[in-house]
């Protein structure tokens, strides 16, 4: 009986990962209520863990941004957000999606944090930028983020608490899609943003950072460098707070960082960049 039920329920998934989906409803309908109930199970499991296009990632991205701006406005400093948003964009076209609509701003928030959306949209704080000693150190940390975003990992999250079936449920129909997607992002922002990613996601993107911080001729140990002077920070301190819950111990990153960078990086090959000063005044101009 259990392998006739595990066919059957191979035999659904197929189904439903296939054109013949969305005729299989009325089917699905007349099916005995024990079988249904697995049919029901096995396509729960496809939305689960099936990929969803980039337009859509985009556009949830985008509405991810638009909960975090109304929050925490950026910083009104145009001169500043056209220099972080042009070193990002640098950074960007690094990687394997530089055509994603990279999107790069400073927040008006005097706490030490950066964030992220699917889709390319990235933020960091007035208050990180301003413990900032290199831009080799502010390029770490936008490379850090924009590994976030190459490896999916928002959406990953998403679909561990079962948010994808959800999501998957909302883009299989454009009118559901136009009349629910606003409510259902700020519900996952505010859930995701609040627990953060899992540990494994920030390690990762730690190592994919320091590598993407090096092609664009930046000094890969910027990021540790970061990673240090959190490590001198108390974690009663209401400006770290957020980051400190959300994210492994600096100590664990930095153990995790130095058995990958040993041997495959040397700091003398890559810049500390130009001084922020220098900087603000060339995209014054």
């Amino acid at each position: 009986m259990r392998i006739v039920k595990k066919i059957l329920i191979a035999s659904i998934i197929m189904v439903f990962s296939g054109p013949a989906m969305a005729q299989f409803g009325d089917f699905l309908n007349k099916l005995p209520g024990n079988v249904k109930n697995l049919a029901e199970g096995a396509k729960n499991l496809v939305d689960k863990t099936k990929e969803i296009d980039e337009p859509k990632e985009i556009a949830l991205g985008q509405e991810f941004a638009a909960s975090l701006l109304g929050a925490k406005p950026l910083v009104n400093d145009p001169a500043l957000q056209r220099y972080v948003n042009t070193l990002g964009r640098w950074l960007a076209l690094q990687t394997e999606r530089p055509d994603l609509p990279w999107t790069f701003g400073v927040l008006d928030d005097v706490g030490f944090n950066a964030f992220a959306t699917p889709g390319g949209n990235i933020f960091v704080t007035r208050g990180l930028l301003a413990r900032m000693r290199s831009e080799s150190e502010l390029a770490g940390v936008l490379a850090h983020e924009i590994a976030h975003v190459l490896r999916k990992h928002h959406l990953n999250a998403m679909r561990n608490t079962g948010g994808m079936g959800v999501f998957a449920d909302l883009a299989a129909s454009q009118l559901k899609w136009d009349a629910n997607l606003k409510t259902f992002a700020a519900n996952a922002f505010k859930d995701m943003y609040a627990k953060g990613l899992d540990k494994s996601d920030e390690y990762e993107a730690d190592r994919i950072g320091v590598v993407i911080a090096a092609r664009a001729g930046f000094d890969p140990y910027g990021l540790p460098a970061v990673i240090q002077t959190l490590q001198s920070q108390s974690v009663q301190d209401g400006n770290f707070s957020l980051l400190f819950e959300t994210h492994p111990s600096p100590a664990d990153r930095l153990d995790s960082l130095d058995k990958v960078m040993r041997t495959r990086f040397d700091s003398n090959n890559g810049s500390q960049g130009r001084s922020f000063d220098e900087r603000i005044k060339e995209f014054s101009r």
